[in-house]
């Protein structure tokens, strides 16, 4: 059903004309002193003609900038892109992220040709594969429901990175992970894309089963039947408003050696009216990315999957519609949710934290090392921390990792507290709890809530979890930047998988 893009991603060294490709890359860094050439495979008469010329030029080193100029003979290519990469420190170094940033947003900005050869430096591996990632980010496009493909452009099919590194025994590995983290992301980003006609709590657990095709990972699926009888009432209360009826999604990898377990639990409202408690008309469109958490967790366990990470990692997707109807949940309703806990709902509107604490009490009970939830939760995540940072609140135990994670990956997000105070205001006068509180700190007050349905181990502590808000980074309403498209971003999964691997190391 989603139809996803994929970049080829090689290596080479020394003859650039061996490449053979439309177009040469190299980078432009932003000094104290003005412009100036990054480190290349251009001869030293080419380089002096080029420095001498960038102010000429108007290149200045930003990022996204991507001057084309024409091809020199030295190169092979057609095309030579001067592409800037931001400031630079004294010694030129480029982070990991300007590196990536850079690669993505020349090949996003070259769509249309076939095939591109990035030159940035390259003094490492973890070089190579930021290089790398950022191409597989950058050569993505979503163009499924276009009648005719006038006017656009193919994304770029194949990628080259000159790099001296091209036969180091570790760069087809690094190659490898920036290829499946490309298709994860992208993938992630194709379904948040899909219009609410399209993709609806049944077709989006269809759409799971076929991206877990050929990959060694169980999908089972919870249908309203299932879920009404097994007790699964915040899912089915949130859901029963629509024609187009819930379902929960768990999706399994289980390696024979797995050394830890954990658990991702994603919000999956496929489209969100706000329920009985209507939200505005103007920008509901965007509501069809309120199943971005989902998304996210379920491509993340493909990733883990694909890359062979000795962990076991389920993915719970908690999907359903929020639709205003005779058979919706009204406000003053009691929920019973799944594990017994009331829930009275005051807003129809605050919905996604009822789904997903049926889903934590769900992967609670096999005893994880650790529940992660992913969610486009609160409009007050935009609020606290805009449209390109993450909210993370929990565990110390995993926040921690998590924006360590993040910042290795490259993704924004920042801890967030969960005060004590903000649990009396989710007290209700007729159930255990209600779904709404103290207004002021949203996100976090959201938080406190879904920490109430967190189940305890074996041992009887409270499992370690966090919660990520992803309401403004999933989407981006703006103009494409980096590698970062408009409309579904796929932010969050390079963090996720990045987590897992600072745990397994």
């Amino acid at each position: 059903m989603v139809k996803n893009t994929e970049v080829n991603l090689s290596a080479i060294a020394r003859d650039l004309k061996k490449a053979a490709s439309d177009a040469v890359v190299i980078g432009v860094g932003q000094g104290t002193d003005g412009p100036f050439l990054l480190e290349n495979p251009l001869t030293a008469k080419s380089v002096e003609a080029l420095a001498d010329s960038l102010k000429v030029l108007g290149i200045t080193g930003a990022p996204d900038q991507a001057v084309r100029l024409p091809g020199l003979p030295e190169t092979g290519s057609g095309i030579l892109v001067l592409a800037g990469v931001g400031k630079v420190d004294a010694g030129g170094k480029v982070s990991g992220e300007g590196l990536r940033r850079a690669a993505g947003s020349a090949v996003r900005q070259l769509a249309g040709l076939s095939s591109v050869t990035l030159a940035f430096p390259t003094a490492t591996i973890a070089d190579v594969a930021a290089i790398a990632e950022g191409a597989a980010l950058g050569a993505y496009s979503f163009t499924e429901f276009r009648s005719s493909k006038d006017g656009l452009k193919d994304p770029v099919a194949n990628v080259a990175i000159f790099t001296e590194l091209a036969g180091d025994k570790d760069l087809n590995a690094a190659l490898d992970r920036a290829r499946l983290l490309g298709k994860a992301v992208n993938a992630t980003r194709s379904l948040v894309n899909q219009p609410p006609s399209h993709l609806y709590p049944e077709s989006f657990a269809d759409a799971a089963k076929d991206l877990s095709k050929g990959l060694p990972v169980k999908v089972t699926v919870w249908d309203e039947k299932r879920l009404e009888k097994e007790g699964f009432g915040g899912i089915m209360g949130v859901g029963k408003g629509s024609a187009r009826q819930p379902r929960l999604v768990k999706v399994e990898y289980s390696p024979a050696k797995a050394t830890r377990k954990i658990a991702l639990v994603g919000k999956g409202i496929t489209f969100d009216t706000g329920g009985i408690s209507i939200k505005p008309a103007l920008g509901m469109g965007d509501m069809k990315s309120d199943m971005a958490g989902a998304a996210v967790v379920l491509n993340t366990v493909l990733a883990i999957a694909g890359l062979g990470l000795p962990v076991k990692a389920t993915a719970w997707l908690c999907i359903a519609e929020n639709m205003p109807s005779g058979a919706a949940s009204r406000p003053a309703d009691v929920l019973t949710m799944f594990g017994g806990k009331t829930v009275e709902v005051l807003n129809t509107d605050a919905e996604g934290r009822l789904v997903m604490a049926d889903g934590i009490v769900a992967a609670s009970q096999e005893y994880p090392d650790a529940i992660i939830d992913v969610a486009t939760l609160t409009g007050a995540q935009l609020i606290a921390l805009g449209n390109r940072t993450a909210g993370i609140m929990g565990a110390d135990s995993v926040t921690g990792p998590l924006k360590a994670a993040a910042d290795r990956a490259g993704e924004l997000v920042w801890p967030m507290p969960l005060p004590d105070e903000l649990r009396p205001s989710l007290d209700s006068q007729v159930a255990d709890l209600a779904n709404i509180g103290e207004r002021h700190g949203g996100m976090m007050t959201a938080a406190v809530f879904l920490r109430e349905f967190v189940g305890k181990d074996k041992g009887g502590q409270t499992i370690p979890w966090a919660h990520i808000d992803i309401a403004g980074p999933s989407f981006n309403n703006g103009a494409p930047y980096g590698y970062t498209p408009k409309q579904g971003t796929g932010c969050t999964v390079r963090t996720l998988v990045a987590y897992v691997e600072d745990l397994l190391a």
